[in-house]
């Protein structure tokens, strides 16, 4: 092969094949019209935890390592598919294997299929988006590039926008995939604590009276602090510099 003298035009990468950007945008569709037509969410709910508390402990202590490995799938799964229940599974997970193995093992899904989320999107929509939009977008673009790390820290740690649609609007920018997932990693635990912690507590109570318990009453006050970081958040960005 001859080699490049200056002034040759560079080789253009091929781009994913249309075809099979189609094949996976039909079995993302197929999956989640199969979520809601068989009413699956019906198992990721609190009802359901609650009245499958005995059978869940159960399970957890009699096949741990198995039970670990279906959590993280489930999590990849609704995280990556973009589907409702991340927050039941993060307390099932806090309920299941307490709050800092939960978090763990929470962080783990959750990172990875937020990263199969935002690689598919990237895959499928960018370049038809970046055809459309180019030039609107270009100093987005930019500007999102040289501070990528600390714009998707900043969404993680402050949850104003839903979790997928996070994931998803990165996949269409340029940042790289080591910047998304360590920012996704780090930025995420802190929520997932505070849940997995609550779900923990829950988790301990075998009667209403337990309600009153330091513990759950715990729980609750850090879920009410951090639904109040947005609000927060949001006073102190607007506030005029003196």
């Amino acid at each position: 092969m001859p080699p490049l003298h200056q002034g040759t035009l560079p080789v253009t990468p091929a781009k994913g094949h249309p075809s099979g950007k189609v094949i996976i945008a039909l079995v993302i569709g197929l999956a989640i019209g199969a979520f809601f037509y068989f009413d699956l969410g019906r198992f990721l709910s609190l009802a359901a935890l609650k009245d499958n508390r005995d059978h869940l402990l159960a399970f957890t202590e009699a096949n741990y390592v198995a039970a670990v490995g279906l959590f993280i799938v489930a999590y990849v799964i609704v995280t990556g598919l973009s589907l409702p229940g991340a927050v039941i599974l993060t307390l099932a997970g806090g309920f299941a294997f307490g709050a800092a193995l939960g978090t763990l093992f929470v962080n783990l899904g959750a990172t990875t299929g937020a990263t199969l989320a935002f690689l598919t999107a990237r895959y499928v929509l960018r370049d038809t988006v970046e055809q459309k939009f180019g030039k609107s977008l270009r100093p987005f673009q930019e500007g999102f590039a040289k501070n990528a790390f600390s714009y998707l820290l900043t969404l993680r740690l402050i949850p104003l926008f839903p979790f997928f649609v996070v994931n998803l609007v990165s996949g269409l920018t340029r940042v790289s995939a080591g910047t998304y997932i360590g920012a996704t990693a780090l930025g995420i635990i802190p929520g997932s604590f505070v849940y997995a912690y609550a779900g923990r507590q829950l988790g301990t109570m075998n009667s209403l009276k337990e309600i009153a318990s330091p513990n759950v009453i715990g729980a609750f006050i850090l879920l009410g602090l951090l639904a109040l970081v947005p609000v927060a958040y949001k006073r102190f960005a607007t506030k005029p510099a003196s």
